[in-house]
């Protein structure tokens, strides 16, 4: 799996993008008019940042884990567990570590300059789960490149957790809905698409919740869940009131918005 990890993470991918844009346009949660031009351009930003990648980074987070594992370094090297319980912990530690990513990327002025390009996005779908600004793409994997070099998980765990975060955001971004009994009950464990939009509402008490990615588990034990948002979900104001002008959500607008003044 190792050697064709880039092929399967590509695959994969795809078939969820594809099959995410399917489910939602058959049974959409919400009327959101993003438009052919706003979808290519959160595309835009995918190809962008998987070249600042290749470029910036000679060694990315499988690279480095397959290295590191292999000379028994970091915690991991250390405990010498089963593999299968390595990988379960080491998936579950970086998702944690995901989870306050994204909480500094809140609360910190510069980091929101970068995040705050993927919730300017006006709709609420399968794109907006892959519009991010190149350099939070590369701050995100600096700083999955020093948890791994600090944890030494198996490569196995890192090449999961990896498909789980991509494939996650399109999921959790869908612009679909489980039946409210049903997504109470998925909501104990996991993330979804409903419990996700209230951080994209233009309500900064609900922006600054719900900052899970993959377990909700998270968003409980520290305290940062939150239920239901203010408004009607399907009438609930989406973006950021600073950057709803057509003109900013143009490819050029996001890729210069981090330089733009803190609003």
């Amino acid at each position: 799996m190792l050697a064709n990890e880039g092929t399967v993470r590509l695959g994969a991918f795809v078939g969820v993008l594809i099959l995410i844009a399917l489910i939602e346009r058959r049974w959409p949660a919400r009327r959101d008019v993003g438009g052919i031009p706003r979808t290519l351009t959160n595309l835009s930003l995918v190809f962008i940042g998987s070249a600042v990648l290749r470029l910036g980074f000679p060694l990315l987070a499988v690279g480095l884990a397959s290295r590191v594992h292999a000379n028994a370094g970091g915690l991991f090297g250390l405990l010498h567990w089963p593999s299968v319980l390595e990988i379960v912990l080491a998936v579950v530690l970086l998702d944690l570590a995901i989870y306050w990513q994204h909480r500094l990327f809140h609360v910190i002025p510069m980091l929101w300059r970068m995040h705050r390009v993927h919730h300017s996005d006006v709709a609420f779908d399968v794109s907006t789960g892959v519009r991010f600004h190149p350099f939070e793409i590369a701050a995100s994997m600096a700083l999955k490149l020093a948890l791994v070099a600090l944890l030494g998980p198996d490569p196995l765990a890192v090449v999961a957790f990896e498909l789980l975060l991509s494939l996650g955001s399109l999921i959790t971004h869908g612009n679909y809905a489980f039946a409210a009994t049903l997504d109470r009950k998925i909501r104990w464990l996991l993330v979804t698409p409903s419990m996700h939009r209230i951080h994209h509402s233009v309500r900064r008490e609900e922006t600054d919740s719900n900052y899970g990615f993959h377990l909700s588990i998270w968003d409980r034990l520290f305290a940062s869940y939150r239920a239901q948002p203010q408004s009607p979900e399907r009438e609930m104001p989406i973006g950021l009131d600073a950057f709803r002008a057509p003109a900013e959500q143009r490819l050029l607008a996001l890729l210069v918005q981090p330089f733009k003044p803190q609003r």
